[in-house]
């Protein structure tokens, strides 16, 4: 058991508003008394955190005024998987605040989860709700004038939007001068296990993709059962959702068959006790995020379940001994460990998503971080990827958790153990919420990962490959994009770099979904206007093949290439979506993975593999380059030089490549006009109070143009 601490201290500031306004001092008391009772009732008796003493009136009176650490317990809302074991997490952390002379309280925010709002007008919210949630807990951080924060960190934005309210009460104390500044640690959701696709289900799936290929789309039936060999997730049963809606327009199932095998897949995902999904997403980003950041105590780090009462009380011990020491506030954590945090991000191949979230935190934070920020750390001091995550292979994050709890590694430490050793320019000196630093913790981690795990270990302490993470890429008619080159196989890397595509434009992703659906899709996209037999023959010869082939073969082996661009999806002019359904169905269509590409001004889904190219600057509604493409423009993709140009399109088929951009064509200006209409449109799908209107681009990571203003600090300087 972790022996109690004693923790005689008062916070060291010059105001405590609940000695200096009676009202905080008259109303607060109770909500304290009733999170302590439910507590005292629903803690098992033999837990050491139910020995709770002195829960009087009189003493939490005393505690506040004598300005005892107030410590907030912040958790998400109970709709949302990653949170369903919170209510219970909260009242131990509770106890343990109390016990250590602390006064806890807790409050909760809405979060809005990325799956269900996938491929609906839900997904026009889901980054608004980041904004909204960092707002919304520094009001209640602020207004309640707490000290401390213990964040039961879920899934998705969320905790990206946590930290930044937090780092903004921060950033605004330290300009007041008469209060503490903030501390916090945080606590994320243990591991959804993956579910099983039933036995009935899985006969009845093969039973489609033995019909698929006796009717002679073999490619469909090999796309069924790839997908079988995932664990069953939300992710991979939009992958089905796709496949199946192929093979209703191929009159291969009918529609009752398609739903009932839908509905049986959904009944039989997630694991009763919810939790964080296993794929490597923006869930489990967020989770590294944190953890490369410093935040997370090792204990807390990796769960499968509801934390031990042990490493809740060691968790809140460890942000105890924060209190009173500047050096470890948020904003100067996060200064410290943005740089390591680039490097993380990249060895462990996480979301492009990040690349939103880590700018936004830190211009929360005060610092004047972009996006090329990022790029600058990434090419100046490049790493290896190290992260060998499967959700084919058994090395998911449920297994990652499994092996962390076994003693088979020590998750972030074992990462940054593994980077040094590799050469990797980690700052060891950067603080940690342990109260030390990343030197001090790995400096006895002579064995990162056990090396009798094999195959089956998800850290690997020899690199997999030398290319990691995400890029940023530029263009002739954009200023900066990304693109997850982790989710990418060599083979696909190597064939698309130095690479030409042919664009066919959607407004939408539902348009673009009904294509990649279509019975007659070799034939419909035969079809894309300005696509003539000339320019086939360019397409195809410049990208190595054969122009005598016919199409279908074309298609399959990538010589004519096709780049779906989904335009109109940006913050400001469709709250900025995630592309995902379009993204898995061409993930798991192995005549468009072969040959395609998206590209998009909207995002992807952290678990988004293949050619996913979004994040787009300008967006489309701001008068960006992509907004003025249309069907039969050529692009030119060159991975290894990050650019993407659009071609001239009368030079390429003499045979040269001239970059231009589009929107300075006066010729596009009417079709852009009347795009532009249709976005102001489209606008009102959108409650007026959700619209993200006065924001940043994504380069600057979508935020506030008040907390924009406010980030004026340098990095490297402050």
């Amino acid at each position: 058991m972790v022996e109690r601490p004693n923790f005689p201290f008062v916070i060291d500031e010059a105001h405590n508003p609940y000695r200096d306004c009676i009202q905080g001092l008259a109303n607060e008391p109770i909500t304290v008394l009733k999170l302590l009772a439910d507590a005292g009732e629903r803690l098992s008796a033999n837990s050491p955190l139910a020995k709770l003493d002195e829960v009087t009136m009189a003493e939490v009176v005393t505690r506040l005024r004598d300005d005892k650490p107030r410590i907030a317990i912040i958790a998400g809302s109970l709709d949302h998987p990653a949170h369903l074991l919170d209510r219970d997490h909260i009242l131990m952390a509770a106890a343990r605040v109390w016990q250590n002379g602390g006064v806890p309280f807790t409050f909760s925010f809405p979060v809005i989860c990325d799956g269900t709002a996938q491929n609906n007008i839900g997904q026009s919210y889901s980054l608004a709700s980041r904004n909204q949630t960092a707002a919304i807990v520094n009001v209640n951080f602020e207004g309640h004038s707490y000290h401390a924060a213990y964040v039961l960190a879920g899934c998705d934005k969320s905790p990206s939007a946590v930290l930044a309210g937090l780092a903004a009460a921060d950033v605004a104390r330290a300009h007041r001068g008469n209060q503490a500044p903030v501390w916090a640690l945080f606590a994320p959701a243990h591991v959804l296990k993956g579910g099983t696709i039933p036995a009935a289900t899985a006969k009845a799936l093969r039973g489609v993709g033995e019909s698929a290929r006796a009717a002679g789309h073999a490619d469909l039936a090999e796309d069924i059962e790839e997908n079988m060999h995932y664990i069953l997730q939300c992710s991979s049963d939009e992958a089905f959702a796709g496949q199946l809606e192929r093979a209703l327009n191929l009159g291969l199932v009918d529609a009752a068959t398609k739903r009932r095998l839908l509905d049986e897949l959904a009944g039989a995902t997630c694991h009763t006790k919810g939790g964080v999904c296993a794929f490597n997403g923006t869930g489990n980003s967020s989770r590294t995020l944190l953890a490369a950041f410093g935040l997370v105590p090792p204990e807390l780090e990796l769960l499968t379940d509801l934390p031990s009462d042990e490493a809740v009380m060691s968790g809140v011990d460890s942000l105890f001994g924060l209190l009173n020491k500047p050096a470890f506030r948020v904003s100067e954590i996060l200064r410290r460990n943005f740089a390591n945090l680039v490097r993380i991000h990249n060895a462990t191949g996480s979301s492009s998503n990040i690349l939103l979230h880590l700018p936004m935190i830190m211009r929360h934070a005060g610092f004047d971080v972009t996006i090329q920020d990022y790029r600058r750390v990434r090419q100046e001091t490049p790493v290896h990827e190290i992260f060998a995550h499967s959700l084919t292979e058994g090395r998911d994050t449920f297994a990652l958790a499994q092996q962390f709890a076994a003693g088979q590694h020590r998750g972030m430490e074992s990462l940054y153990r593994v980077l040094t050793d590799l050469g990797a320019a980690m700052d060891l000196d950067a603080p940690t919420v342990t109260g030390g630093t990343w030197g001090d913790r790995i400096k006895d981690l002579t064995v990162p990962v056990d090396p009798t795990l094999g195959d089956r270990a998800v850290i690997r302490t020899r690199p997999i490959r030398p290319r990691s993470g995400v890029e940023v890429l530029t263009g002739s008619f954009f200023d900066n994009a990304v693109v997850k080159v982790s989710g990418m196989s060599d083979a696909l890397y190597d064939h698309f770099d130095d690479h030409v595509f042919v664009v066919r434009y959607y407004e939408n992703e539902a348009a673009c979904n009904a294509d990649f659906a279509r019975s007659d899709l070799v034939e419909h996209l035969g079809r894309t206007e300005g696509l003539d037999a000339a320019l086939i023959r360019a397409v195809v010869t410049r990208n190595g093949g054969n122009p005598d082939a016919d199409h279908k073969s074309m298609l399959e082996k990538g010589w004519l290439s096709f780049a779906f661009i989904i335009a109109g999806q940006g913050p400001r002019a469709y709250g900025m979506p995630e592309m995902f359904a379009p993204s898995q169905n061409l993930r798991h269509h192995r005549i468009l993975e072969s040959s395609s590409i998206l590209m998009t001004d909207g995002r992807y889904s952290g678990v988004t593999k293949g050619a996913c190219i979004g994040h787009t600057v300008p967006e489309a509604f701001d008068g960006g380059g992509i907004g003025y493409l249309h069907d039969g423009d050529v692009l030119r993709l060159n991975l290894s030089s990050a650019r993407i140009d659009l071609l001239e399109r009368a030079t390429f088929l003499g045979g040269e490549e001239k970059p231009l951009d589009p929107a300075a064509d006066p010729g596009r200006a009417p079709l852009f006009a009347e795009r532009q209409a249709r976005m102001e449109d489209r606008l009102l799908d959108i409650a007026a109070c959700n619209l993200m209107d006065g924001v940043t681009d994504a380069a600057r990571g979508v935020v506030p143009l008040a907390v924009d203003r406010r980030a004026t600090r340098r990095l490297l300087d402050a």
